[in-house]
């Protein structure tokens, strides 16, 4: 069976700014992304139908036997026994939303071409877990750390915690991968699973408590406070105090300073004692721009912080008000609040803000994605022009200019 992770238009609109640089599937909610858990459930390679100039970076692979999945869905064993029982022709539907297709050996290489063709012979189904808006990330990371641990750990003998000074609460829903470094921290299990991907590091003085997920190669710093259902992908660096938020990969945030009910891309720099505010001082719903609405949309939650997009950063000190969004390649600094919708390839802060020019923005990718052993190649040369324009409506100072 071939598995095609599809993206649902208005989802993927949803999702924005982290879906400009990635098919939806690629999103990272619990220890895995929804790409790699199919992966996990199905025993089988998967391939995307995304946006046109995503393409070429995220491959589609066309087969004999093709199954479309909605690539919000997250799967579970029910949900995929549903899917894998599904005969040619037929769809699932979960409350008038598309979430799988067996279209067998016909090639359709267009969303627009899979709501068609499922018309008919549709299947319901009752219950599945849907990443429909970005603090739906965050929201559903702990349930999913719990998901994915039992998955990945599933007949596995975890590593040894190997350091003496080290205190562990609920040693048996601690799971530690291979080449795992720990010294002097507090791991902490009673409320969730702790999961240390391979070769990461928990240094002295870090305090973690479950659910948590590390990456691969990834660090929590010296000191740093892990609150709970917090996730790290790859390859970052994380200190300071961090709650109920996601890290993609790739990005540090590796200071002081308050990280809460958030979502951060890939190749994010977050600036030492930089703050997130999660909750209005009235205690009211937090509404957060969204881009299929191309305005301002009431998350219906008390909290909210900061969601970001790839390759953007922030210099020290920075304040990011209740539910700010930062697109692609942005830069942010200095005194005061910026505004809370913060367009890609902005440049300034709270007094004002001009655009980063394409020039200077392959400059630094260059610079930073060098750091992790990474190459600015053509293709992603191409995602950011390509996003650059699709963004420049949002930059209102170059129009006034």
């Amino acid at each position: 069976m071939n598995i095609i992770l599809f993206d649902e238009p208005t989802i993927r609109q949803n999702l924005l700014p982290l879906t400009f640089t990635r098919p939806v599937a690629e999103v990272r909610v619990g220890i895995m992304t929804i790409a790699e858990k199919w992966g996990e459930y199905m025993r089988e390679p998967v391939s995307y139908l995304t946006q046109p100039y995503l393409q070429q970076k995220y491959d589609l692979n066309l087969g004999f036997h093709n199954l479309y999945i909605n690539g919000a869905v997250c799967p579970d064993e029910e949900l995929v026994a549903a899917i894998l029982n599904l005969k040619m022709g037929e769809s699932l539907h979960h409350n008038g939303l598309l979430i799988a297709i067996n279209g067998d050996n016909l090639e359709l290489n267009e969303v627009e071409e899979l709501a068609n063709y499922a018309s008919t012979r549709e299947h319901e189904c009752e219950s599945c877990t849907i990443i429909r808006d970005v603090w739906d990330i965050f929201l559903q990371n702990g349930s999913q750390i719990r998901s994915d641990f039992a998955k990945l750990t599933a007949g596995r003998q975890s590593q040894p915690v190997g350091d003496k000074h080290t205190i562990v609460y609920n040693e048996e829903n601690i799971f530690i991968e291979e080449g795992v470094k720990i010294r002097a921290a507090i791991l902490n299990a009673e409320n969730g699973p702790i999961y240390l991907g391979k070769n990461s590091q928990v240094h002295e003085g870090a305090v973690i408590k479950g659910p948590f997920a590390l990456g691969e190669e990834s660090n929590v710093n010296v000191g740093g406070k892990m609150r709970g259902d917090v996730s790290i992908g790859p390859f970052c660096k994380v200190g300071g105090e961090v709650a109920a938020s996601v890290i993609f990969g790739y990005t540090n945030k590796g200071h002081e300073g308050y990280l809460g009910n958030s979502v951060l891309g890939e190749w994010i720099n977050i600036g030492a004692d930089t703050n997130t505010s999660n909750l209005k001082n009235n205690y009211a719903e937090v509404k957060i721009w969204n881009y299929a609405k191309g305005g301002f949309k009431n998350t219906g939650q008390q909290f909210c912080g900061l969601i970001m997009g790839d390759h953007s950063k922030c210099g020290i000190n920075t304040m990011f008000n209740t539910g700010t969004v930062v697109g692609v390649s942005a830069n942010i600094f200095g005194p005061g609040f910026p505004r809370n919708f913060i367009p890609s390839f902005s440049w300034g802060g709270a007094a004002g803000f001009e655009t980063f020019q394409m020039r200077k923005v392959t400059e630094v990718a260059e610079k930073v994605m060098a750091r992790r052993n990474k190459q600015l190649d053509q293709t992603e040369r191409g995602i950011l022009n390509h996003i650059f324009e699709e963004t420049q409506q949002y930059r209102v100072w170059d129009k006034k200019a």
